[in-house]
């Protein structure tokens, strides 16, 4: 057999009797890895000489990209948006329970808190009746000798980081909130809400500290001096998405046009569709996206937050900007009951999620498995379209689809090898086997 060290030391793996999704449809040929990179065969036959040290059977499996999640508050317990003694633990161990889900890189999603989650804005006594003018700057050790209690802080202990074997990757932050419309809030805390009318992106940047490892920000179009925002927000390659908003067409699409790229959960959280002005909704066909510029959207498809014909309208009228997320939260793998998103109490009854003591959603708690499966059933459409609306079109949204969310020759080797049913049975990330379905002797 001719020797592939010429080239690399690495071994080469070959993952035979497969279908792999591969340009927009599922191909029966076999899947080349190397060093977490997908490799393509001709160079590898043609230029190195070289062949497979590793082979394996993948039993007639699909394979498909890993899924990316880019709306997700928690899950296992764990909420991304409360600090605790051991918060990294709490993303870690998210991290690693969702490759059962199918889902090799995520962004942590912080839902609307106060200042102090996102970063120590400032040491201070507590608030003055004046406001922030009555307020005295007090050292960290004389307000520890008050008896003031530090504050966790969240944000900061975000980081971007690759996946593999202790979990799915984490891409950046997704930040929902606290410039959101007030009657459009949903499960968010209004006492937490903010604005940006006096300072426009310095007020954003007073509340959030640093934007080293943010992603993504959700903010409502319709507040003032959101343009200015939204321009500075992308030119640091940050994504914009609309929503908990009552903006209006018009408004949703300036803000596309200065760099607004998602619409985060659609239907939810903003003005419902109306023939005269269809609101943010209406940039599903709207003739006003720059050319060039695609709107993706955000779909919670759990059978719980958007009905199925709604699910099918939406996919029927711009199935190229599909994203499917969860918007799980802590509850998401626990028993029903009480638990917390961010600042709420929320009450789980079966898929339902609520405010608690009130009918208010409040996140999810299917996992992106079950809404990648729910989508295809409720719309009809292909295994093909429901695996890259949860793979190919985040990855698109991101601007990583050069690295992720394709098997395409050179991407990174994140995949999934799924049954025809859509149930994941096994996970793979940069090559590496990270979960496989008969390891639990299931």
């Amino acid at each position: 057999m001719p020797s592939n060290k010429s080239v690399s030391d690495a071994p080469i793996v070959q993952f035979t009797n497969c279908r792999i999704l591969r340009g927009h449809r599922l191909q029966r040929e076999d899947l080349w890895v190397r060093e977490g990179k997908i490799l393509n065969p001709e160079k590898l036959f043609f230029d190195e000489k070289g062949s497979a040290d590793i082979q394996l059977d993948c039993k007639d499996s699909i394979i498909a990209p890993g899924f990316i999640d880019v709306q997700i508050n928690g899950g296992f317990g764990v909420d991304f948006s409360l600090a605790t003694d051991d918060f990294k633990s709490g993303i870690d161990l998210v991290s690693q329970k969702i490759l059962s889900h199918g889902v090799t890189s995520f962004c942590p999603t912080l839902v609307t808190s106060p200042p102090s989650v996102y970063h120590q804005v400032r040491d201070f006594l507590p608030s003055h009746p004046q406001g922030d003018k009555g307020l005295r700057l007090v050292p960290r050790g004389e307000r520890a000798k008050a008896g003031h209690v530090e504050t966790g802080i969240v944000l900061p202990q975000i980081s971007i980081r690759n996946g593999g074997s202790h979990g799915a990757g984490i891409l950046g932050a997704h930040l929902e909130g606290p410039f959101i419309s007030k009657e459009k809030k949903g499960a968010h805390p209004e006492h937490c809400l903010r604005t940006f009318e006096a300072g426009a992106f310095q007020d954003l940047l007073t509340t959030y500290g640093s934007l080293d490892c943010v992603r993504i920000v959700t903010l409502a179009p319709e507040m003032k001096r959101s343009s200015e925002v939204i321009q500075e927000l992308t030119k640091r390659g940050i994504c914009v998405s609309l929503g908990h908003s009552v903006a209006n067409l018009s408004q949703a699409e300036e803000a596309v046009q200065h760099g607004a790229t998602f619409i985060t959960h659609l239907f939810n959280a903003m003005l419902p569709f109306h023939h005269r002005d269809p609101g943010i909704v209406g940039l599903l066909t709207s003739d006003k996206i720059p050319a060039g510029r695609r709107v993706f959207y955000g779909m919670i498809s759990d059978g719980i937050h958007t009905n199925p014909a709604a699910l099918r309208i939406a996919h029927r009228a711009h199935p190229k900007g599909l994203v499917l997320v969860t918007d799980a939260i802590a509850g998401m793998g626990l028993a029903p009951g009480r638990h917390t998103l961010g600042q709420q109490v929320v009450e789980i009854d079966g898929l339902n999620t609520y405010i608690a003591g009130t009918k208010t959603l409040s996140g999810s708690v299917a996992t992106m498995d079950i809404c990648v499966r729910h989508f295809q059933e409720a719309t009809g459409c292909s295994v093909e379209t429901a695996l890259e609306a949860a793979s190919l079109h985040p990855a698109q949204l991101l601007g990583i689809e050069h690295r992720k969310g394709t098997l395409n020759y050179d991407s990174d080797a994140d995949f999934l090898m799924l049954n025809d049913g859509l149930y994941v049975q096994a996970t793979y990330i940069a090559g590496k086997e990270v979960w496989r379905q008969d390891a639990l002797g299931m």
